[in-house]
Protein backbone atom coordinates (compact mmCIF):
# COMPACT_ATOMS: atom_id res chain seq x y z
CA UNK A 1 0.00 0.00 0.00
CA UNK A 2 1.36 3.42 -0.95
CA UNK A 3 1.42 6.30 1.56
CA UNK A 4 -1.21 8.06 -0.55
CA UNK A 5 -3.53 5.05 -0.40
CA UNK A 6 -2.93 4.71 3.34
CA UNK A 7 -4.04 8.27 4.12
CA UNK A 8 -6.98 8.02 1.71
CA UNK A 9 -8.20 4.83 3.40
CA UNK A 10 -7.58 6.31 6.85
CA UNK A 11 -9.66 9.38 6.06
CA UNK A 12 -12.50 7.60 4.26
CA UNK A 13 -12.85 4.91 6.94
CA UNK A 14 -13.11 7.47 9.75
CA UNK A 15 -16.65 8.37 8.72
CA UNK A 16 -15.87 12.01 9.48
CA UNK A 17 -17.90 14.88 8.06
CA UNK A 18 -14.60 16.41 6.90
CA UNK A 19 -14.35 13.77 4.17
CA UNK A 20 -17.34 15.24 2.31
CA UNK A 21 -15.80 18.72 2.21
CA UNK A 22 -12.55 17.34 0.77
CA UNK A 23 -14.34 15.83 -2.24
CA UNK A 24 -14.79 19.24 -3.88
CA UNK A 25 -11.12 20.29 -3.73
CA UNK A 26 -8.62 20.26 -6.63
CA UNK A 27 -6.35 17.20 -6.61
CA UNK A 28 -3.26 18.74 -4.99
CA UNK A 29 -5.19 20.38 -2.17
CA UNK A 30 -7.29 17.26 -1.67
CA UNK A 31 -4.15 15.14 -1.33
CA UNK A 32 -2.60 17.59 1.15
CA UNK A 33 -5.67 17.92 3.38
CA UNK A 34 -6.28 14.17 3.28
CA UNK A 35 -2.73 13.51 4.52
CA UNK A 36 -3.04 16.18 7.21
CA UNK A 37 -6.41 14.90 8.38
CA UNK A 38 -5.04 11.33 8.50
CA UNK A 39 -2.28 12.62 10.79
CA UNK A 40 -4.85 14.27 13.10
CA UNK A 41 -6.98 11.13 13.13
CA UNK A 42 -3.99 8.89 13.85
CA UNK A 43 -2.74 10.81 16.89
CA UNK A 44 -6.27 11.36 18.22
CA UNK A 45 -6.97 7.63 18.04
CA UNK A 46 -3.88 6.96 20.15
CA UNK A 47 -5.77 8.50 23.08
CA UNK A 48 -9.22 7.12 22.26
CA UNK A 49 -8.26 3.55 21.36
CA UNK A 50 -5.25 2.71 23.55
CA UNK A 51 -6.50 1.61 26.96
CA UNK A 52 -3.22 1.97 28.87
CA UNK A 53 -2.35 5.66 29.42
CA UNK A 54 1.35 4.80 29.67
CA UNK A 55 1.31 3.08 26.29
CA UNK A 56 -0.65 5.98 24.80
CA UNK A 57 1.90 8.49 26.14
CA UNK A 58 4.71 6.43 24.62
CA UNK A 59 2.95 6.40 21.26
CA UNK A 60 2.46 10.18 21.35
CA UNK A 61 6.15 10.58 22.19
CA UNK A 62 6.95 8.42 19.15
CA UNK A 63 4.81 10.70 17.00
CA UNK A 64 6.61 13.80 18.30
CA UNK A 65 9.92 12.25 17.25
CA UNK A 66 8.45 11.19 13.91
CA UNK A 67 7.23 14.73 13.17
CA UNK A 68 10.61 16.25 14.02
CA UNK A 69 12.41 13.62 11.92
CA UNK A 70 10.02 14.16 9.02
CA UNK A 71 10.68 17.92 8.96
CA UNK A 72 14.40 17.10 9.12
CA UNK A 73 13.99 15.10 5.92
CA UNK A 74 13.57 11.58 7.35
CA UNK A 75 9.88 10.60 7.46
CA UNK A 76 9.20 6.91 8.09
CA UNK A 77 5.43 6.56 8.65
CA UNK A 78 3.06 6.39 5.64
CA UNK A 79 1.27 9.51 6.89
CA UNK A 80 4.37 11.67 7.13
CA UNK A 81 5.62 10.26 3.83
CA UNK A 82 2.34 11.40 2.25
CA UNK A 83 2.23 14.77 4.02
CA UNK A 84 5.78 16.09 3.82
CA UNK A 85 5.83 16.87 0.06
CA UNK A 86 3.06 19.43 0.71
CA UNK A 87 4.54 21.22 3.73
CA UNK A 88 6.59 23.80 1.77
CA UNK A 89 3.80 24.42 -0.74
CA UNK A 90 1.18 25.17 1.92
CA UNK A 91 3.39 26.56 4.68
CA UNK A 92 2.71 23.78 7.18
CA UNK A 93 5.01 24.16 10.19
CA UNK A 94 6.47 21.56 12.55
CA UNK A 95 5.12 23.56 15.49
CA UNK A 96 1.57 23.14 14.20
CA UNK A 97 1.77 19.35 14.06
CA UNK A 98 3.39 19.24 17.49
CA UNK A 99 0.59 21.46 18.84
CA UNK A 100 -1.99 18.91 17.68
CA UNK A 101 -0.07 16.20 19.53
CA UNK A 102 0.05 18.43 22.62
CA UNK A 103 -3.73 18.68 22.48
CA UNK A 104 -4.00 14.89 22.42
CA UNK A 105 -1.58 14.75 25.36
CA UNK A 106 -4.02 16.93 27.31
CA UNK A 107 -6.59 14.15 26.95
CA UNK A 108 -4.19 11.84 28.79
CA UNK A 109 -3.29 14.35 31.47
CA UNK A 110 -6.63 16.04 32.13
CA UNK A 111 -10.23 14.80 32.26
CA UNK A 112 -11.89 17.90 33.77
CA UNK A 113 -11.84 21.63 32.95
CA UNK A 114 -12.52 24.24 35.61
CA UNK A 115 -13.97 26.87 33.28
CA UNK A 116 -14.32 27.74 29.61
CA UNK A 117 -11.05 29.64 29.68
CA UNK A 118 -9.12 26.47 30.52
CA UNK A 119 -11.11 24.51 27.92
CA UNK A 120 -10.24 27.14 25.32
CA UNK A 121 -6.56 26.10 25.19
CA UNK A 122 -7.55 22.50 24.56
CA UNK A 123 -9.93 23.56 21.77
CA UNK A 124 -7.19 25.70 20.23
CA UNK A 125 -4.70 22.82 20.11
CA UNK A 126 -7.01 20.09 18.80
CA UNK A 127 -9.22 22.24 16.55
CA UNK A 128 -8.02 25.83 16.19
CA UNK A 129 -4.59 24.78 14.89
CA UNK A 130 -6.27 22.21 12.64
CA UNK A 131 -8.43 25.00 11.21
CA UNK A 132 -5.38 27.19 10.68
CA UNK A 133 -3.50 24.51 8.72
CA UNK A 134 -6.61 23.58 6.77
CA UNK A 135 -7.27 27.20 5.77
CA UNK A 136 -3.69 27.49 4.50
CA UNK A 137 -4.14 24.35 2.39
CA UNK A 138 -7.44 25.67 1.04
CA UNK A 139 -5.67 28.82 -0.15
CA UNK A 140 -5.92 31.55 2.51
CA UNK A 141 -4.40 34.87 1.42
CA UNK A 142 -5.47 37.12 4.31
CA UNK A 143 -4.35 37.05 7.95
CA UNK A 144 -7.98 37.46 9.02
CA UNK A 145 -8.79 34.17 7.28
CA UNK A 146 -6.53 32.29 9.69
CA UNK A 147 -8.30 33.89 12.64
CA UNK A 148 -11.64 32.90 11.07
CA UNK A 149 -10.35 29.34 10.73
CA UNK A 150 -9.17 29.17 14.34
CA UNK A 151 -12.53 30.48 15.54
CA UNK A 152 -14.42 28.07 13.30
CA UNK A 153 -12.31 25.20 14.64
CA UNK A 154 -13.35 26.23 18.14
CA UNK A 155 -17.03 26.16 17.12
CA UNK A 156 -16.66 22.72 15.56
CA UNK A 157 -14.96 21.40 18.70
CA UNK A 158 -17.70 22.79 20.94
CA UNK A 159 -20.21 20.95 18.74
CA UNK A 160 -18.17 17.75 19.13
CA UNK A 161 -18.17 18.19 22.90
CA UNK A 162 -21.97 18.60 22.94
CA UNK A 163 -22.48 15.57 20.69
CA UNK A 164 -20.06 13.36 22.61
CA UNK A 165 -21.06 14.02 26.24
CA UNK A 166 -22.13 10.40 26.65
CA UNK A 167 -19.20 8.84 24.78
CA UNK A 168 -16.73 10.98 26.72
CA UNK A 169 -18.39 10.13 30.03
CA UNK A 170 -17.98 6.44 29.21
CA UNK A 171 -14.23 7.12 29.07
CA UNK A 172 -14.35 9.08 32.33
CA UNK A 173 -13.95 12.46 30.62
CA UNK A 174 -16.10 15.54 31.14
CA UNK A 175 -15.32 18.52 28.90
CA UNK A 176 -18.25 20.64 30.09
CA UNK A 177 -16.65 23.26 32.38
CA UNK A 178 -17.05 22.50 36.09
CA UNK A 179 -18.15 26.02 36.99
CA UNK A 180 -20.95 25.74 34.42
CA UNK A 181 -22.01 22.36 35.78
CA UNK A 182 -22.27 24.05 39.16
CA UNK A 183 -24.16 27.00 37.66
CA UNK A 184 -26.89 24.64 36.40
CA UNK A 185 -26.65 22.26 39.39
CA UNK A 186 -25.64 19.30 37.23
CA UNK A 187 -23.48 16.76 39.06
CA UNK A 188 -20.59 14.96 37.39
CA UNK A 189 -21.83 11.60 38.68
CA UNK A 190 -25.10 12.21 36.83
CA UNK A 191 -23.21 12.54 33.56
CA UNK A 192 -21.06 9.50 34.26
CA UNK A 193 -24.12 7.36 34.95
CA UNK A 194 -25.40 8.23 31.44
CA UNK A 195 -28.98 7.12 31.95
CA UNK A 196 -32.38 8.31 33.15
CA UNK A 197 -33.38 9.59 35.59
CA UNK A 198 -29.95 10.74 36.75
CA UNK A 199 -28.58 12.02 33.48
CA UNK A 200 -31.54 13.71 31.80
CA UNK A 201 -33.27 16.52 33.64
CA UNK A 202 -34.43 20.08 33.13
CA UNK A 203 -31.10 21.14 34.68
CA UNK A 204 -29.15 19.10 32.13
CA UNK A 205 -31.22 20.47 29.25
CA UNK A 206 -30.63 24.04 30.43
CA UNK A 207 -26.90 23.38 30.70
CA UNK A 208 -26.75 21.94 27.20
CA UNK A 209 -28.81 24.77 25.76
CA UNK A 210 -26.25 27.15 27.28
CA UNK A 211 -23.44 25.19 25.55
CA UNK A 212 -25.29 25.22 22.22
CA UNK A 213 -25.84 28.98 22.38
CA UNK A 214 -22.11 29.49 22.90
CA UNK A 215 -21.33 27.25 19.92
CA UNK A 216 -23.76 29.20 17.72
CA UNK A 217 -22.06 32.45 18.77
CA UNK A 218 -18.70 30.97 17.79
CA UNK A 219 -20.02 30.07 14.34
CA UNK A 220 -21.41 33.58 13.88
CA UNK A 221 -18.17 35.20 15.07
CA UNK A 222 -16.07 32.98 12.80
CA UNK A 223 -18.14 33.66 9.69
CA UNK A 224 -18.06 37.40 10.36
CA UNK A 225 -14.24 37.26 10.28
CA UNK A 226 -13.93 35.59 6.86
CA UNK A 227 -12.76 38.18 4.29
CA UNK A 228 -14.64 38.32 0.99
CA UNK A 229 -11.34 37.86 -0.84
CA UNK A 230 -10.97 34.34 0.60
CA UNK A 231 -14.61 33.25 0.65
CA UNK A 232 -14.25 31.25 -2.57
CA UNK A 233 -11.11 29.39 -1.48
CA UNK A 234 -12.53 28.62 1.96
CA UNK A 235 -15.61 26.79 0.72
CA UNK A 236 -14.52 23.52 2.39
CA UNK A 237 -14.52 25.26 5.77
CA UNK A 238 -17.95 26.71 5.04
CA UNK A 239 -19.12 23.19 4.18
CA UNK A 240 -17.90 21.99 7.56
CA UNK A 241 -19.59 24.91 9.31
CA UNK A 242 -22.91 24.09 7.62
CA UNK A 243 -22.65 20.34 8.27
CA UNK A 244 -21.74 20.76 11.92
CA UNK A 245 -24.30 23.48 12.50
CA UNK A 246 -26.97 21.22 11.02
CA UNK A 247 -25.79 18.54 13.46
CA UNK A 248 -26.01 21.00 16.34
CA UNK A 249 -29.56 21.91 15.37
CA UNK A 250 -30.42 18.21 15.12
CA UNK A 251 -29.16 17.72 18.68
CA UNK A 252 -31.19 20.73 19.83
CA UNK A 253 -34.36 19.42 18.17
CA UNK A 254 -33.77 16.06 19.89
CA UNK A 255 -33.71 17.85 23.27
CA UNK A 256 -30.00 17.07 23.85
CA UNK A 257 -30.48 13.31 24.20
CA UNK A 258 -26.73 12.80 23.99
CA UNK A 259 -25.97 10.75 27.10
CA UNK A 260 -27.11 7.36 25.82
CA UNK A 261 -26.56 7.83 22.07
CA UNK A 262 -24.40 9.58 19.50
CA UNK A 263 -26.59 11.75 17.29
CA UNK A 264 -25.30 12.08 13.72
CA UNK A 265 -26.33 13.09 10.21
CA UNK A 266 -26.63 10.52 7.44
CA UNK A 267 -23.83 10.41 4.82
CA UNK A 268 -26.33 11.48 2.16
CA UNK A 269 -27.37 14.53 4.17
CA UNK A 270 -23.74 15.52 4.75
CA UNK A 271 -23.01 15.19 1.03
CA UNK A 272 -26.08 17.26 0.18
CA UNK A 273 -25.08 20.04 2.58
CA UNK A 274 -21.53 20.04 1.18
CA UNK A 275 -22.80 20.16 -2.42
CA UNK A 276 -25.32 22.90 -1.63
CA UNK A 277 -22.59 24.99 0.01
CA UNK A 278 -20.34 24.45 -3.01
CA UNK A 279 -23.07 25.68 -5.36
CA UNK A 280 -24.20 28.60 -3.23
CA UNK A 281 -20.76 29.61 -1.96
CA UNK A 282 -21.98 30.09 1.62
Amino acid sequence: MTPQQYVQDRTASSGSSFYYAFLFLPAEQRSAITAFYAFCREVDDVVDEVGDPGVAATKLAWWRNEVRSAFAGQPSHPITLALMPFTPRFGIQVEQLLAVIDGCQMDLDQTRYLDHGSLHRYCHLVAGVVGEVSASIFGATEAATLEYARRLGHALQLTNIIRDVGDDARRGRVYLPINELQQFDVKIHELLKREAPWGYSERFTALMRFQAERAHRCYDEALALLPDADRQSQKPGLMMANIYRALLREIESDQFQVLHQRISLTPLRKLWIAARTHWRGR
